[in-house]
């Protein structure tokens, strides 16, 4: 989950704004304006403005610009909070953009200045049958492998994720540290489409300093408190233990029947990346266990996955970007072995032993992956 410390936010200012810059800096003026057909997205602290609320269906680019003086993220919602696509880490004064695949209907973009809340939103609406266009049969194919993936981690993740709460049930708290990450792997690989849903991700994965106001914790990171911080099961975990082999059993059920586009394959694979970014690389996200490398290799894993299956429209679209996502993914799984630790029950080691410098190898392994992936999105919809 990617709520964030306020210190978190502006450590990762400073990160986004060479790879926001660099991604889009082809795609616009440096006046504001942008190529003919793209939706400008005017985010600051206080406002969404749009350069159109109403634009044709299929193939749609939006180009954002920060002028706010927090870090930022642009949502686009279909009915009932779904979520279309997204991106994060918009660092003030920063451009990027987001290319998607919208079907006609009526959806709301939100700007959500410091990455928290519904966010400032505004209402628009894709018309005409442009959704509909027939696309290359290697993205139905690249879609139709991809929900056969995200599946198959579904159905992975249960078996795993019912040791973890068997061991807490049973109180046996050393067990379930051991399989506490283990059965987190297959939400990290794929958790772009889990928070789609828009009302499980917070059930299953939020932290302490993600909860809306009112809204009770539940899921992993809460018993995660529990047993490194607490060092102790109560009844109430136990509890909580059920509740998330409930909330992953409805993910389960729903997630064969997700949205998936090949843009929403490129965009979900940035997310990912984000993901590590925002949580893993600053250890925000297993802040009791510290068992952030393992999280970080389900997001990358996920994200090498999704680029795989669409890499022969890529490479055919743009054969640069496809060279130097090949070299990028090669080069941050090549860091990520140096923290493999056969003795560790999740195969990574703490990431309490990752000093300062060897974690500034790992968060410049992911900005060099993250510029080429952001623009993955634009290479399938034939784009440059």
């Amino acid at each position: 989950m990617r709520a964030l410390r306020p210190a978190t936010v502006a450590a990762i200012a400073a990160a986004t704004a060479v790879t926001a810059v660099s991604g889009c800096a082809a795609k616009n003026d440096g006046k504001g304006g942008s190529d003919k057909g793209t939706i400008e997205v005017t985010a600051s602290d206080t406002s969404c403005e749009l350069s159109a609320k109403e634009f044709p269906a299929g193939h749609v680019r939006f180009a954002v610009q920060n002028k706010g003086s927090k870090v930022t993220e642009v949502y686009v919602y279909a009915s009932g909070d779904r979520i279309v696509t997204e991106r994060e880490n918009i660092g003030p004064g920063t451009r990027t953009e987001i290319s998607a695949e919208i079907k006609a209907g009526s959806y709301e973009i939100a700007c959500k200045p410091g990455m928290k809340g519904d966010g400032i939103r505004q209402k628009v609406t894709a018309s005409g049958k442009g959704g509909a266009t027939k696309r290359d049969p290697k993205l139905d194919a690249a879609v139709a492998a991809y929900r056969k993936y995200v599946q198959d981690q579904a159905d992975q993740t249960l078996p795993a994720a019912r040791k973890f709460a068997d061991a807490v049930k049973d109180g046996d708290v050393e067990a379930a540290k051991k399989t506490y990450a283990l059965s987190r792997v297959g939400w990290e690989r794929t958790e772009p489409v889990a928070e789609s849903f828009g009302d499980i991700d917070p059930k299953v994965d939020v932290r302490a300093d993600g909860l809306e106001k009112g809204q009770k914790w539940t899921g992993w990171h809460k018993l995660e408190k529990s047993l490194w911080e607490e060092k102790k099961i109560s009844g109430d975990d136990k509890k909580l233990a059920a509740q998330l082999i409930t909330d992953l059993k409805d993910w389960q059920k729903r997630v064969g029947k997700a949205e998936i586009t090949p843009t929403s394959m490129a965009n979900g694979a940035k997310e990912l990346l984000d993901e590590v970014a925002t949580g893993k690389v600053t250890g925000e996200e297993e802040r009791y266990s510290h068992t952030d490398l393992l999280d970080f290799h389900g997001n990358v894993e996920g994200a090498e996955k999704a680029y795989e299956l669409l890499k022969p429209v890529v490479a055919k679209n743009d054969p640069a970007l496809a060279k130097e996502l090949d070299k990028q993914f090669k080069a941050i799984g090549g860091l990520l072995d140096e923290h493999r630790d056969s003795k560790s029950a999740d195969g990574f080691a703490s990431y309490e032993t990752v000093d300062k410098g060897e974690r500034k190898k790992l968060s410049d392994g992911v900005n060099s992956l993250g510029e080429p992936l952001s623009k993955l999105a634009a290479a399938v919809a034939g784009a440059k």
